[in-house]
């Protein structure tokens, strides 16, 4: 969720449209809002920015390394371009930018090199228009993807090396497993194997519930998820005995950990179905975007007999758990919320899926599994056909 100082400090940009000279116009800013300046860099605890001047809209400007940018990419980060006429404001975090073009010939997943020009950030991203009345809903889809998350990206699209990895081949067979799905899906959630599997997770939940709620004040909310989906859903009792003493210990920061890059945390064998669920936690005072799955992961796993996939979402507010449902991929709000993010991904990859979070909210406030079979296999066909 964006800070309001965010708008404030845009506001105020825009208001002096026709400055038309950089340097102006930061001492400007920076004597109404404080800012703390960091070689080209102002920021405060809200949001980073940087000043940039052309005389037209398309400069070609060296904005900032890649190395800096990551310093501050998880606050918002702003670039102003000054230009004669007007004042422009652009979220440059790493999640738009389209390459990096400056000194970037060694850049890699573990060299991080290079800097970005002004024309490396993407005017439009999903057909959402990188302007300020849309840095809301930007914002809460690169939170979710964060730094890590679109560097290998990045690599590829500067350097042609693809990350490793492939998309998903069908066959007639799978295509066909996948296309049964939904309706599996239906069959699922109908099922006394339904009711037992929300039990089993219900039961994590009221087992963990004063850690979790701990846990929901972490502020990054990628540690947040996976210490809270690990609560409930990890193998490893003795990492999760550890989270539950750093937990309950304030001056202790939350240790380092992995978890498995798989598609669901939390698997369970019934006898018609095999169950992959992924625990999801929705801060319902947030606005936020969560990211829903790998495209090409969720195929793979559909292409198997009896699988099922579902989400468990968790809402949470201050020192209270709201509510927790068990929701199918296939329910139709859900469906229709989904963001395919496919031009954000490589080569190698049909793309990642986020769900806008105001659906998950109204799912967590009132539950239900409503599948319309004919349109999540439409919606299936679709994620089959991206290339």
């Amino acid at each position: 969720m964006i800070n309001k100082q965010v708008f404030e400090i845009i506001d105020f940009i825009k208001s002096n449209d026709g400055v038309g000279n950089k340097a102006v116009l930061i001492e400007s800013v920076q004597e109404q809002f404080r800012l703390t300046k960091d070689r080209s860099v102002f920021y405060t605890e809200n949001l980073a920015i940087r000043f940039s001047s052309s005389h037209s809209t398309s400069f070609s400007n060296t904005v900032l390394s890649l190395s800096n940018l990551q310093k501050y990419d998880e606050l918002p980060f702003l670039v102003c371009l000054v230009t004669p006429q007007k004042n422009f404001v652009y979220l440059a975090n790493s999640t738009f930018l389209l390459k990096i073009s400056h000194s970037s010939q060694e850049l890699r997943e573990d060299n991080i090199r290079g800097s970005f020009n002004g024309s490396d950030i993407s005017k439009e991203f999903n057909g959402i228009t990188n302007t300020p009345e849309h840095f809301e809903d930007l914002f809460a889809i690169h939170e979710e993807i964060g730094f890590s998350g679109n560097l290998a990206r990045l690599v590829e699209a500067t350097t042609g090396i693809s990350p490793s990895g492939k998309k998903f081949e069908l066959t007639p067979e799978n295509e066909n497993l996948i296309k049964l799905a939904p309706q599996r899906a239906l069959d699922f959630i109908n099922s006394s194997d339904y009711d037992e599997l929300k039990s089993d997770l219900d039961k994590k939940v009221e087992k963990y519930k004063n850690e979790i709620l701990i846990a929901g004040f972490i502020e990054n909310i990628n540690i947040r998820g996976r210490v809270i989906e690990y609560l409930i859903a990890g193998e490893d009792d003795e990492l999760r005995d550890n989270l539950v003493k750093e937990l309950h210990n304030s001056d202790k920061k939350i240790s380092r950990f992995g978890t498995k890059n798989t598609l669901g945390d939390y698997t369970k064998i019934f006898e018609n179905y095999h169950t992959a669920t992924d625990v999801k936690t929705k801060i319902m005072i947030l606005k936020s975007n969560p990211k829903a799955y790998n495209i090409d992961k969720m195929l793979a796993f559909l292409a198997k007999e009896k699988s099922v996939f579902m989400f468990y979402f968790i809402g949470l507010e201050p020192n209270k758990i709201i509510a927790q449902t068990l929701i199918s991929i296939f329910q139709k709000d859900l469906l229709n919320s989904t963001i395919l993010l496919k031009h954000w991904a490589g080569r190698n990859s049909r793309g990642v899926a986020q769900f806008q979070g105001e659906i998950i909210h109204n799912l967590i406030l009132s539950a239900n599994n409503d599948i319309d079979v004919e349109t999540s296999q439409k919606f299936l066909k679709k994620l089959v056909d991206l290339v």
